[in-house]
């Protein structure tokens, strides 16, 4: 027995050298690989200081919202009425989501279909498809600001729905459908071509493939298209100040002026006598972000698993 302990521990020992041994050498092939070209080694220095400015960057933001704000979180700023005492955020914090919700179940069906036919009814080198893909990459860099005006003039001014949660909703609505459009557009591509055969040579239809093979496949890419939709959405200032107001109370219907958390921490800030408030208010907008990010995360682990199991 002790000689069977002694020669495992001998070859793990051995194993141990021979990977050491086969990392020098490929630590030795890539120097040299450096040495022979040494623009390689300089973008690989910049690529290495660009990740380290990128995260160090994220990092002190983190830590100086979370310093400042956390000492100013108190029982006040969750009370139910605002007032200018309390600088309550809760109903700007129920509004958020409100917001969030509306504007997704808006912009997320119509993103998700039009992804759809786009990848799997549209024929190939139809012109439609080309124009449908540099518009919405267009209207991804215009300004909030536009998207805010021109909420105003048509959904406030022209359809008379007045600074209200719908006309939030609907703006914002506009803002991220390229987004998801275009996730879900990436997400279905990248599914395998032979799920689609397959499936084609068990006998089901095309609508039963798209709905019962690809999409599930395609679920992960999908949410993290509304990930980015949901953070755009939390985050968003200028066009929810034209469009759905500044009222510190909680909406009692669609056409209610509302404000949301990040428009409560601009006007905050913007008076400069609730600081404080401001920087707790980051910090719970801060924290809602995250725990999206990782409930749609979860989602799409669970959608992957059910999909490979299938």
């Amino acid at each position: 027995m002790a000689d069977k302990i002694t020669t495992s521990k001998e070859q793990s020992a051995a194993s141990a050298t021979e990977i050491s041994g086969i990392n020098r050498r490929g630590l030795k092939q890539r120097f040299a690989e450096y040495k022979r070209k040494p623009s390689s080694m300089i973008l690989l220095i910049l690529v290495w200081m660009s990740a380290f400015i990128t995260v160090a960057a994220i990092g002190f933001l983190l830590i100086y919202v979370l310093i400042k704000g956390i000492p100013n979180l108190t029982p006040d700023l969750f009370r139910w009425e605002y007032n200018s005492e309390n600088c309550s955020m809760l109903p700007a914090l129920i509004n958020t989501v409100f917001m969030t919700l509306l504007s997704l179940l808006i912009a997320g069906p119509i993103g998700i279909f039009a992804a759809i036919y786009l990848v799997e009814y549209a024929r190939k080198g139809n012109k439609l498809v080309s124009v449908v893909r540099i518009t919405a990459e267009t209207l991804t860099g215009i300004p909030s600001i536009v998207y805010g005006l021109f909420g105003m003039l048509f959904f406030v001014t022209a359809l008379k729905w007045k600074l209200s949660l719908l006309s939030g909703a609907f703006t914002l609505a506009i803002m991220v459908l390229p987004v998801i459009m275009r996730t879900t557009e990436e997400a279905l591509l990248s599914v395998p071509n032979s799920y689609r055969e397959g499936s084609f040579g068990l006998g089901a239809g095309k609508l039963r493939t798209v709905f019962r093979i690809v999409l599930p496949s395609a679920v992960p890419g999908i949410l993290s298209g509304i990930i980015l939709a949901t953070g755009r959405i939390v985050g968003e200032t200028a066009a929810l100040i034209y469009t759905a107001g500044s009222m510190a109370v909680v909406a009692q219907n669609l056409f209610s002026s509302t404000r949301t958390l990040s428009v409560h921490m601009y006007l905050l800030s913007k008076e400069g006598y609730h600081t404080n408030q401001a920087y707790a208010t980051a910090v719970v907008l801060l924290i809602l972000v995250v725990l999206i990010n990782f409930a749609s995360d979860f989602i799409a682990r669970k959608f992957a698993a059910d999909t490979a199991q299938q």
